[in-house]
């Protein structure tokens, strides 16, 4: 598969994954405020999780439709991330211990994004 089509492909799947997340997210939020606690707030909280774990079979089909260098380049990119995710969190453990406020789980993923991205936007910028 051509370059080009690997990533429109790539694109299509992630924007039809990414609707059905602001979808679900909508719902689970509009619906789930006005419900009563149990098992059907529970489940319906859990909706746009279905499309998170879609996303990751996104990512990892566009991973299988890449080359060598383009899965190296990328892997050198998630794995810079998890390594500043983890040192930023689990510095952040500590000034917790001493009063700081406890933050959402929701930030771990938000880190770890962001580093990605960065580290692959400065990458295009240093390989001109």
């Amino acid at each position: 598969m051509l370059e080009r089509e690997a990533k429109r492909r790539y694109l299509t799947e992630m924007a039809i994954v990414m609707a059905l997340y602001i979808g679900t997210l909508t719902i689970a939020i509009r619906v789930g405020r006005g419900m009563d606690e149990g098992l059907l707030k529970t489940l319906l909280t859990l909706l746009p999780a279905i499309p998170v774990f879609l996303t990751v079979w996104v990512i990892a089909r566009q991973f299988a439709r890449a080359d060598e260098f383009v899965r190296l380049r990328s892997l050198e990119s998630i794995a810079i991330a998890a390594g500043v995710t983890a040192g930023l969190t689990f510095t952040y453990g500590f000034l917790e211990n001493v009063g700081f406020p406890r933050l959402s789980m929701f930030w771990v993923w938000g880190v770890m994004g962001l580093t990605w991205g960065a580290h692959a936007c400065l990458r295009c910028l240093w390989s001109r």
